[in-house]
């Protein structure tokens, strides 16, 4: 199968104000997330289509890009303007960017 095609952007690119969309698993959003990222795993996003914001552009987060192409893909065909995140939560805690987890006392991590 052909990788998807669609607009990319580095975690180092992202805009401040950027409305961040993970579509990865519970446990994986459990385990670390970005602070103000709206969850919805990639099963459940034609369900909840609705919760994501068409007013602004919205990024496409999982762990390493793979998911959130398809997600990026699907909210692109459906009048989204949406972007994925190049090497997803991998990146970002790569670059040193913030993460919070759903664990108290459990230093937040990407699995």
């Amino acid at each position: 199968m052909m990788p998807l095609q669609v607009p990319t952007v580095a975690v180092e690119e992202l805009p401040e104000d950027a409305v961040l969309l993970d579509v990865r698993e519970d446990d994986e959003w459990q385990a670390g997330h970005a602070p103000e990222a709206l969850h919805i795993p990639l099963g459940d996003l034609t369900a909840r289509l609705a919760e994501v914001p068409q007013d602004n552009e919205v990024y496409v987060i999982c762990r390493s890009g793979g998911r959130s192409a398809r997600a990026t893909a699907y909210l692109n065909q459906n009048g989204w303007d949406a972007t994925n995140v190049a090497g997803g939560m991998g990146a970002w805690a790569a670059t040193g960017r913030t993460m919070v987890g759903e664990h108290d006392g459990v230093e937040p991590e990407v699995i």
